[in-house]
């Protein structure tokens, strides 16, 4: 009974609403039906210092994002068990979080206190005192000079930051004059014992602090020999000499050349403030002081500190004005030579004493003549990198392979990284003559494949002529220690001639992405090179320049300055005598080519979409199509060209409308060659000459 009553006034107590476009409970401000207020029912006002529509409409936890108010307070808290305080001020921040009107309260650390300090109220919605424990404080509640009661604690509000200060004058708020900052009874009366506590004698200040902070991390780095007499083969002994500016200390570490017997020992000198040797000997331990007494009362013993340092030892230490190159310190005995430094130590002698000689002094001995590696020539057994590993160590390691050249050359997606050539063989035999050989080099690899086209009645099979592999170029001797040359993609191009085990191709065309990739790296292929290939028809042709246009003027008798490929390519064999390649032929006939408009066939692209849209597992097409529609500001209303993404959207659904793969590919690139089949025809079918002749000559006047 007890709890169904209970249950009854919460919900005549709560009701359900929205802020900020929130749905949350609003307590008793929500009105009953009609609008009409409760019972009892105290409606807050609506009223805003702001006139209705200025700010923005996002939310507050949008709008109000990390966005805080800081405010200075304080608050007394009562100590009942000491005689010494009887109150005790603790200082506190207070923060307002504008995005929840959540507050938290933290009291900074202060050395010593012995009171446990931090978070003192966690961060959350903090009710107002009785009798209005059913409102929360919101941003209205809080001032400067004021004094607010979270949870039965007073808090003085002493003052605020800057960001603080605006946002309450662009709200409306005029704020209080801040306050001064009370200090605590008693920790004013422990820092004058504190205080009364030092000494007031004629301490001496050592300072060091300034020198740390100025250095620390500068480190001088000279190279230094030592010619050890005593040694039994009287070898000099590298050592390397670090100067700590930041205390004016030493270490010297000792380079141990490799083999040489001798053991490594972690430091030759390890850190500490190095003396000059002093010619009567060493002084006995609490000899030298860092500070010396005087006793003032005799027999009854009192001592006080002498700054006047009466009677003390000085012993005087290596500096860095004491270090340069060609000098010679001494370490414990040792005679040690600077030789040389690094260059933060140059710079530091060169802007601190104007020092500009740093000429080294030389210390070591030339190194030997390095000996050269001699192999064994090739037995012929297994491939030439694998026995040539062999002999690299005790233990055979197979032949590492270019890993980044194959990832970078790898076929990926539709970029194959493969040449193809159209070759025939280079012979007399009329049954041969006719044969068709396609030649593939891979580029990860370098290897190289070559097909024979199959053909009609020719009584040959077709297939597979030769297997993937690397091809060493002919004329090479084949037990050799030296490695042997391979066919690279350089020495492939249209109209080469090359020789495969004995057999000689004539290679007599490419497929156009064999094209287009040679040009694209055209730093790589010369002979795709359209500035070369410029220079060397301007080197051969800048004396007949007449002659030349009117030869080609006599190609174009209807001036429509377009000629056809055949014509332009016997032109350049004839004025350059067969010097230019047909590969050489094919690319400035491709540069200066009559380029024909392609469009993309719509169905085929929308099918490549779905098809990378499902490798990748995407299907949120609501989510994409809700992203635009929330981006889509101007709603088609101008005339500016737009993407109806209603129809985009409804393309790239593959879940919904997805293209069938054999219409994907019932028409393809008009780039893509099919190379099962006859190779196409060159598609290059006119040449405008005149800008040829402009860039070869310049434009005739």
């Amino acid at each position: 009974m007890g709890g169904r009553i209970g249950k009854e006034k919460f919900h005549k107590s709560q009701h359900w609403g929205y802020c900020n476009n929130v749905a949350m409970l609003v307590g008793e401000g929500k009105p009953g039906i009609g609008g009409e207020p409760l019972p009892g029912q105290k409606l807050k006002s609506t009223y805003s210092v702001f006139p209705e529509g200025m700010g923005s409409n996002f939310p507050a936890w949008v709008a109000f994002d990390k966005q805080v108010l800081s405010f200075d307070a304080y608050f007394e808290e009562e100590v009942p068990d000491k005689n010494q305080e009887l109150y005790r001020i603790r200082h506190c921040k207070i923060y307002f979080y504008l995005e929840d009107d959540t507050i938290q309260v933290i009291e900074p650390q202060v050395k010593n206190s012995g009171i446990t300090q931090g978070t003192i109220v966690r961060r959350h919605r903090i009710p107002l005192p009785p009798p209005h424990e059913d409102q929360f404080y919101t941003i209205d509640h809080f001032n400067i000079n004021i004094e607010v009661i979270l949870y039965a604690r007073k808090y003085k509000i002493i003052d605020c930051d800057q960001f603080t200060k605006n946002f309450l004058r662009k709200t409306g708020v005029r704020l209080n004059p801040p306050i001064g900052r009370p200090d605590d009874p008693y920790t004013k009366e422990r820092q004058k014992i504190l205080d009364s506590m030092k000494p007031l004698r004629p301490y001496e200040r050592i300072d060091t602090l300034k020198q740390f902070l100025d250095h620390d991390g500068h480190v001088l780095r000279f190279f230094c020999v030592w010619d050890d007499p005593e040694s039994m083969f009287h070898d000099p002994r590298e050592l390397v000499l670090h100067y700590y500016l930041s205390d004016d200390t030493i270490d010297i570490k000792e380079i141990i050349p490799v083999n040489s017997g001798r053991d490594a020992v972690p430091l030759f000198l390890r850190r500490a403030k190095l003396p000059k040797y002093a010619p009567t000997g060493l002084y006995q331990p609490g000899t030298i002081t860092s500070r010396t007494v005087r006793n003032v009362l005799g027999k009854l013993g009192h001592y006080i500190l002498d700054n006047r340092k009466t009677g003390a030892v000085h012993q005087e230490f290596y500096r860095d004005s004491d270090l340069k190159i060609g000098a010679v310190i001494n370490v414990w005995g040792r005679k040690i030579i600077l030789c040389d430094c690094d260059e933060f130590t140059k710079e530091y002698y060169r802007t601190q004493y104007g020092i500009e000689d740093f000429t080294p002094v030389p210390f070591k001995a030339p190194p030997p003549p390095k000996t050269e590696k001699m192999f064994p020539p090739y037995t012929g057994f297994g491939s030439e990198e694998d026995s040539l590993c062999s002999c690299m160590g005790l233990l055979p390691k197979p032949p590492q392979k270019d890993f980044k050249k194959f990832m970078e050359k790898d076929r990926i997606g539709m970029e194959s990284n493969i040449l193809r050539f159209l070759a025939k063989l280079v012979t007399e035999s009329p049954i041969d003559k006719d044969r068709k050989f396609i030649i593939s080099y891979f580029l990860s690899d370098d290897t190289i494949s070559v097909f024979e086209h199959t053909q009609q009645n020719t009584g040959i099979l077709g297939g597979k002529f030769l297997e993937r592999g690397r091809i060493k170029k002919p004329g090479q001797e084949l037990f050799k220690s030296e490695p042997s040359e391979y066919f690279s993609a350089q020495n492939l191009f249209v109209g080469a001639r090359v020789c495969f085990h004995g057999h000689n191709f004539l290679l007599v065309d490419a497929d156009e992405y064999t094209f287009n990739y040679m040009e694209k790296h055209a730093n790589e292929f010369s002979v795709a090179d359209i500035g070369v290939i410029l220079k060397k028809l301007k080197d051969i042709t800048e004396l007949r320049s007449r002659e030349i246009r009117q030869v080609f003027a006599a190609t174009d008798p209807e001036h429509t300055k377009v000629i056809k490929y055949e014509p332009f390519r016997d032109l350049i064999v004839s004025i350059t005598d067969g010097v230019f390649s047909e590969h050489e032929i094919r690319t400035l006939a491709r540069y200066y080519s009559v380029r024909e408009k392609y469009e993309m066939d719509l169905h085929c692209l929308l099918a490549m979409a779905q098809e990378q849209l499902k490798k990748n597992n995407f299907e949120n097409f609501e989510q994409l199509s809700a992203v635009l529609i929330y981006n889509d500001h101007e709603k088609f209303e101008d005339d500016r060209k737009q993407v109806e993404y209603k129809k985009l959207v409804d393309g790239l659904n593959w879940r919904k409308n997805q293209i069938p793969a054999f219409q994907m590919i019932k028409n393809p690139l008009k780039t893509e060659d099919d190379w099962r089949g006859q190779p196409p025809s060159f598609a290059v079918k006119g040449i405008k000459y005149l800008p040829l002749l402009d860039d070869l000559f310049g434009k005739e006047e």
